[in-house]
């Protein structure tokens, strides 16, 4: 018989591979800013979709919809929504966004944008190209498949974060089945334009968008990563 500190420490071993499976997908991921043009078959999108629905929600209301544009249907919408990006026009995100970013913020947002621009060689203060750049957001980065993550207006920003939730365990998902992500903010201040032409409802409220496919890894905006802060810089014990 096995005796209970030698099942204790089963435990602990098969507890650790675990904890080390998900600190590998986290470290291993980061935004991807160029992708192969290869499609990503339906079964694995499904896998990925699949293992996300497992999110937890506020009371399970499990409120995300998600839209995946592939093919000539993504095609379509890239054209559309870089069209109306380019032109400068702007509808609206149907959630607030930042309204400023200040101190520690302002920092690393600061250090993130210009590691991308020094990666690109990209000069500092070059408007023009940060610009071009931002563009790129409209391209899908090269992406075979886009989602669109949407919510019920109702459920305002418990649905948002719901939704939050989703969107990280889908890039987890993806990761550990060897595709890459970027989840994307921008493509939300088009909102309107999404629901028109995905003939989504009045009260639909667009979260963001994730392009995925396979990474480029040869390509040099995929070579640099971010930091993190430490856990003295964003956790306090109450004992």
């Amino acid at each position: 018989m096995v005796d209970a500190a030698a099942k204790t420490r089963v435990a602990r071993y098969v507890n650790e591979d675990r904890i080390g499976v998900l600190e590998e997908l986290l470290n291993e991921r980061y935004s991807v800013r160029a992708f192969l043009p290869q499609p990503v078959p339906r079964e694995t999108i499904e896998h990925v979709l699949t293992v996300a629905q497992r999110t937890a929600s506020w009371c399970n209301s499990q409120p995300w919809q998600v839209i995946i544009a592939s093919g000539e249907a993504k095609e379509r919408f890239r054209k559309l929504i870089y069209t109306e990006a380019a032109s400068g026009a702007e509808q609206g995100h149907d959630f607030p966004p930042p309204r400023e970013y200040l101190g520690v913020y302002l920092d690393r947002r600061r250090e993130s944008g210009f590691q991308l621009y020094n990666t690109l060689g990209i000069a500092r203060g070059d408007k023009a190209a940060y610009a071009k750049q931002a563009l790129e957001n409209y391209n899908f980065f090269g992406a075979p498949h886009v989602a669109i993550i949407h919510t019920d207006e109702p459920l305002g920003v418990y649905g948002a974060v719901d939704c939050g939730a989703y969107v990280g365990n889908f890039m987890l998902a993806a990761q550990a089945l060897g595709l890459g992500t970027i989840p994307q903010a921008a493509l939300a201040r088009h909102s309107s334009l999404i629901r028109r032409h995905f003939n989504l409802p009045d009260d639909r409220r667009v979260v963001c968008g994730i392009s995925f496919g396979y990474a480029d890894h040869g390509h040099k905006v995929n070579s640099y990563r971010t930091s993190r802060a430490s856990i003295a810089d964003t956790v306090t014990f109450a004992e």
